[in-house]
């Protein structure tokens, strides 16, 4: 059995343009992101291991904000996943596997979460 470290953010509420319906186009939509990025955990962690031996919490939610460009539009919210996927892969060669999960929010009816999940290996 190998160890694994998962980090994780969840419930990101960001405004994102994406949507391939007129309706949606144009203006940014409420997404809700959740984000695990998996790496090879250290041998051991002590009470002095530095955040070095790790990665910042705080990167997978730039991931999801401030690293998605401005003024872009997402046709489909799986390739916002993409985005988000390949930003954390380019920040950190220990990160070795991705999961983003993305709830439109806009499109709920009766509080249902309606999205998708894209995992993404390093390749």
């Amino acid at each position: 059995m190998t160890d694994s470290l998962i980090l994780e953010v969840a419930d990101l509420d960001v405004d994102v343009l994406t949507g391939i319906y007129s309706e949606e186009t144009g203006k940014p939509q409420p997404l809700r992101i959740s984000i695990a990025a998996s790496l090879k955990p250290a041998d051991r962690y002590a009470a002095d291991t530095p955040l070095g031996a790790s990665k910042n919490y705080m990167d997978l939610k730039f991931a999801a904000t401030g690293a998605l460009p401005p003024g872009v539009h997402f046709k489909l919210i799986e390739a916002v996943a993409d985005h988000i996927c390949e930003t954390l892969f380019l920040q950190d060669d220990r990160v070795e596997a991705v999961t983003v999960k993305i709830v439109k929010l806009a499109i709920a009816e009766a509080g249902e979460s309606i999205g998708i999940t894209l995992r993404r290996e390093r390749r």
